[in-house]
């Protein structure tokens, strides 16, 4: 049987060109060919450095936390809980040290264990933004509080069971896709007895 792996696949691309660049993301436009035997195609799709997403785990086997955050996404007009997350904006950073970072930036934790949970293209129809989640364990406060600004400033905070966790997604009160992605995989993990990938494992990105 076929291994079920995805792939890059190259494709004759005839023209590429940004239509727009805003802070954070931009809009490409592509001209290709998939097929010799068709007419050329145009794409457009959001242009994304890609993000981390960061479990933050703790407590006893059985009885595990995870931490949420609430805070207002404009696009969707919504609070939402979602696990901390942030962009690889950074040139040339390594995704761990982003991860890192961001969870001392949004949490005021490090964390002394990390592995790998999943690698996931967030909306690989119309962008190219690459998702790394890590789980982070053996946690502990950092030594200086990080001054948040903007939808930051008014997070809301709490640690939640893993296992309420996963109930509150399968029953549709989480929407943060990451988010939800990360709570199903911890869960999924924890039953296989956490066997994980490190975090220097390729990433399809």
């Amino acid at each position: 049987m076929t291994e079920i792996r995805d792939q890059h696949v190259p494709v004759q691309t005839l023209s590429s060109r940004e239509v727009f660049s805003g802070k954070v993301f931009g809009i490409q436009r592509d001209e290709l060919v998939l097929n010799e035997a068709q007419e050329p195609i145009l794409r457009e799709y959001m242009s994304h450095p890609g993000a981390v997403v960061i479990v933050a785990l703790r407590g006893d086997g059985g009885e595990e936390e995870i931490l949420l955050e609430r805070q207002y996404r404009h696009p969707v007009g919504a609070k939402l809980w979602e696990v901390p997350a942030g962009l690889l904006d950074i040139p040339g950073e390594d995704p761990l040290v982003g991860a890192q970072r961001e969870l001392a930036e949004e949490a005021d934790l490090v964390a002394k264990q990390w592995d790998v949970l999943l690698d996931i293209f967030n909306s690989p129809g119309c962008s190219s933004e690459s998702i790394r989640i890590f789980l982070a364990r053996e946690l502990s406060q950092t030594q200086t509080p990080f001054e948040r600004e903007d939808e930051e400033a008014d997070f809301e905070y709490q640690w939640v069971k893993l296992d309420d966790a996963v109930t509150a997604a399968l029953q549709g009160r989480l929407h943060n896709a990451s988010t939800v992605c990360a709570v199903l995989a911890t869960e999924a993990a924890r039953r296989r007895g956490w066997e994980l990938r490190g975090v220097s494992s390729p990433w399809l990105r």
